[in-house]
């Protein structure tokens, strides 16, 4: 006992700050995480589609039997262009048939006020020039470079961060977001910059520090436990002691559980060493899916003009593939609302649930069990972002009881397996306390701050009186 007292007293000390910082920072995690660009900003910051002068491939022709990768269509500095898919692929101008260039300073404050005009941000842009890699943009910024930064005159002091090669804005924050992050999402993910960059160590110094924060929760538990003494007068089990450690001591006990389960459910979120990767079903969504050939996207570029209802709306910002049972179907995806669905004739395609069906029973494996969900189930459903309902669910008679989930309106395909169902209950549903339950707002804010308050005082008190303690050693052991 006393060797595990003293591991968790100096314990305290070495990780026990941090862990207080993961609390607090906790309760801005619960209303603003690190800024990121919405897709919907992404589409209301683009051009309305204009395919009158389209569509042209040049000498970028591939065999109508070539396999065809994800792609988008959508305008850039008035031209309809083609982003094929990969990091590796040139962007072409389908007015020309010719590679785009990297674009120039003054290009890429068009693209920004373009930008801004969508998303009703007021004031000028400004370039202040090119980044390698900074706070806001460590997992982007090299594979958009070069990244210009803009920052607007705006009263949010709006910055968004343009790739110069690709015209694409990957980047949003404002003021608000980014002094919250600071409160938030930088210290509660370990995130500065000069340990963040370095993606491998950064992981490394997560996960062993919450390795080292889930056995101070446990050992703290276990000294708890043993600590308990019967009183004489009232025959109940009670705290021995009194003061800050009285506190700590029946805190601990209280909260001490979800200390313990936070900090493992946060180190799981981490995949150390891939304890919970998984093939994710992954072979039954290209089954499903299946590949399209070039020779169908050329079809629809000659077949494609301003003239069809879906895309005269001059609502339509984007054109992106959706293909199903090894047929090219097109999104055309407005600024908001629901996105047409077309065959590669231009023409409109609803993707009938017969369709979904037949698909589903083509599978080498049996159905469990299938049909249309109009309600949300334990590994579908919305808490802070929204999901698509109605929903065609199918459970497959496989060792992992796989989950599809198809989109009856664009026939994306979503899949949950045995890996993937432990990932929701332990990464996702201990964590964030995201359980049916407590789904509700602002019930699940309450319980949530209620709890968080809780484990917060066990890492305050326990850090507080380890400090303490260890400089009473040393003062004793100088003397």
């Amino acid at each position: 006992m006393r060797v595990i007292l003293i591991i968790h007293r100096y314990l305290a000390v070495a990780v026990g700050l941090l862990m207080t910082l993961w609390c607090l920072s906790g309760f801005v995690m619960m209303y603003q995480s690190f800024p990121e660009l919405g897709n919907e900003q992404r589409l209301k910051g683009l051009e309305a589609l204009d395919l009158s002068a389209c569509c042209s491939l040049g000498s970028f022709a591939p065999h109508d039997d070539t396999p065809l990768g994800g792609f988008r269509i959508e305008m850039l500095l008035g031209e309809p262009v083609l982003r094929p898919g990969g990091s590796d692929a040139s962007i072409l101008n389908l007015t020309t048939g010719q590679a785009l260039a990297p674009l120039t300073e003054a290009e890429i404050l068009t693209v920004a006020r373009q930008f801004g005009s969508g998303n009703s941000i007021g004031g000028a842009p400004r370039a202040l020039g090119i980044v390698d890699i900074d706070q806001w943009t460590l997992q982007s910024a090299r594979r958009n470079a070069p990244a210009w930064h803009i920052a607007f005159d705006d009263p949010a002091a709006t910055e968004i961060y343009i790739n110069g090669s690709t015209g694409e804005v990957f980047q949003f924050t404002n003021r608000r977001q980014r002094v919250l992050s600071w409160f938030g999402a930088i210290p509660h993910w370990t995130y500065p910059t000069i340990l963040r960059q370095n993606g491998p160590l950064w992981s490394q110094v997560v996960i062993w520090a919450s390795i080292l924060g889930t056995f101070l929760a446990a050992t703290g538990l276990y000294v708890g436990i043993a600590r308990l003494r019967r009183d004489r007068l009232s025959n109940r089990l009670a705290s021995p002691y009194t003061d800050w450690w009285y506190w700590h001591h029946i805190t601990g006990l209280v909260f001490g559980v979800l200390v313990l389960t936070w900090v493992f459910s946060g180190l799981m979120t981490m995949n150390p060493w891939g304890a919970l990767s998984g093939s994710g079903g992954g072979d039954y969504r290209a089954q499903i899916t299946g590949t399209a050939r070039w020779g169908e996207l050329k079809r629809f570029l000659s077949a494609v003009d301003d003239s069809h209802p879906e895309l005269a709306s001059g609502d339509i910002r984007q054109i992106t593939p959706a293909v199903f049972n090894s047929t090219l179907y097109l999104l055309a995806l407005p600024a908001s609302g629901k996105p047409p669905r077309l065959n590669s004739d231009a023409q409109p395609a609803p993707l009938a649930l017969s369709a979904v069906s037949s698909v589903i029973d083509a599978l080498a494996t049996p159905v469990q069990d299938s049909g249309l969900l109009h309600r949300e189930d334990s590994y579908y459903y919305g808490h802070k972002r929204d999901v698509a309902l109605p929903v065609y669910r199918a459970i497959m008679a496989d060792s992992e009881q796989t989950r599809l989930y198809i989109n009856p309106d664009t026939g994306a395909v979503r899949t949950v397996g045995s890996t993937g169902r432990w990932s929701r209950w332990i990464r996702t549903g201990l964590h964030d306390l995201d359980f049916p339950v407590l789904r509700l707002r602002p019930i699940w804010d309450i319980v949530v701050i209620f709890l968080l308050l809780g484990v917060t005082l066990v890492c305050i008190t326990g850090t507080w009186m380890a400090c303490r303690r260890i400089r009473r050693d040393y003062l004793m052991l100088r003397r």
